[in-house]
C-alpha cells in the first residue's frame, strides 16, 4: 500500500511510518520542514530507500498540501490510505470566559481545516483498486456524550472532524474506501506527555490493522479507537 501521513516526524505519526514501511508499505511522509525531518525520518530514509518519501506540508497551507499531492503521484502515482495525524492542543486551562480565539482559530486551521485540505488534494490519488481508508486521528474528548466543560479548541475541533469524517465516508461510500475517524488512547508523545499510560506503537499497530483491512471495525460505526471498538458519540 501506498500511505500519505501528516505529521509524520514524531509521534504517532512517525511510530505509523515506521511500522508501515517494516510491513513492507510506501509512504509520504508530510512534515513542514523536510530538510529537518528530523533523526527519526532521516534514518528510516536510509534503511528504505525508495519507500519513504518525505514531502513539505503544512496543512494550514493549501498550496503545500497541494504540492504534496503533486509530490506523492510523482513518486507513488497513487495513493491507497490517508492519515491526517497532525494537530496540535492549545489553551488547555483555559477557562472559557478567557478562551483565547486566537488560540481556538489556530486549532481549527490544523486540526479540522487541515484534514479538509489533505483529503480534497488526496482524494483524487485514491484509486477504486484494493484496500482503501482515510484514517483522521480524532480523540475522545470530540465525544458529545463525554464532554467534559475544558479543552475548547481541541475538543470542539475534534467533534467536527468527527462530524467531517462522516460527511467523508457517506460521499466516498460507492468507491470502495473505508472511512474512520480514530481515538488512539492516551499515549506517550509529545502531546500525551511522558505519564501516558499507553504505547504509541501498541497504537500505530492498530491504526494500521485499519488501514491495511486486517481490522474493518465491522458495526463498531466511524468514531472509534485504535483497536476498532466504538466510541462513545
Amino acid at each position: 500500500m501506498n500511505i500519505f501521513i501528516t505529521g509524520a516526524n514524531r509521534g504517532l505519526g512517525f511510530h505509523l511510518a515506521a511500522l508501515s514501511l517494516a510491513q513492507g508499505h510506501r509512504v509520504a511522509a508530510g512534515v513542514r520542514n523536510p530538510a529537518q525531518p528530523g533523526e527519526g525520518l532521516e534514518k528510516l530514509a536510509q534503511q528504505y530507500p525508495g519507500d519513504l518519501l518525505i514531502t513539505a506540508l503544512d496543512v494550514k497551507d493549501e498550496a503545500t498540501v497541494q504540492q504534496a499531492a503533486a509530490a506523492v503521484k510523482e513518486a507513488f502515482g497513487h495513493v491507497d490510505a490517508v492519515v491526517n495525524n497532525a494537530g496540535i492542543l492549545l489553551a488547555r486551562d483555559q477557562k472559557l470566559e478567557e478562551l483565547s480565539l486566537a488560540d481556538t482559530e489556530e486549532t481549527f486551521q490544523v486540526n479540522l481545516f487541515g484534514p479538509i485540505r489533505v483529503v480534497k488534494h488526496m482524494l483524487p490519488l485514491m484509486t477504486e483498486e484494493g484496500e482503501k481508508a482515510i484514517v483522521n486521528i480524532s480523540s475522545e474528548a470530540g465525544s458529545f456524550k463525554n464532554a467534559y466543560g475544558g479543552d475548547y479548541p481541541y475538543a470542539v475541533s475534534k467533534g467536527a472532524l468527527n462530524l467531517f469524517s462522516e460527511h467523508v465516508r457517506r460521499y466516498v461510500k460507492d468507491r470502495g474506501i473505508r472511512v474512520y475517524a480514530v481515538h488512539p488512547g492516551w499515549i506517550r508523545t509529545d502531546m500525551g506527555g511522558e505519564k501516558a499510560p499507553g504505547d504509541p506503537t501498541e497504537s500505530a499497530q492498530g491504526v494500521l490493522a485499519l488501514i491495511d483491512g486486517t481490522n474493518k471495525a465491522e458495526g463498531a460505526g466511524i468514531f472509534i479507537d485504535h483497536r476498532g471498538e466504538a466510541m462513545p458519540g
